[in-house]
């Protein structure tokens, strides 16, 4: 992975999914910025799930924003390939 990449993750603080997601990030080593979106108020709230809809079509979690593109769901195998580019 590139140093100087920048990795962010949109979860829930409930979703199992979410937690795998970030614990599969923390086992490789990876630097990212959470963000629990279900624990956000008000105007920050309808902030970044406006932002989550515009960069998926649809407001599902977690989505990984990488300099290769986005990840929606928990998926190793291409988290593996975008990181690795």
């Amino acid at each position: 992975m590139n140093l100087s990449e920048t990795v962010k993750v949109y979860a829930l603080s409930t979703c199992p999914y979410c937690r795998r997601t970030k614990r599969f990030l923390d086992e490789l080593g990876v630097s990212y910025e959470a963000v629990d979106v279900d624990l956000l108020e008000g105007g920050e709230l309808d902030r970044v799930l406006a932002e989550v809809e515009s960069l998926t079509g649809k407001q599902s979690f977690p989505v990984v924003v990488t300099d290769a593109g986005v990840i929606v769901g928990h998926d190793e195998a291409k988290l593996r390939r975008a990181l690795s580019t």
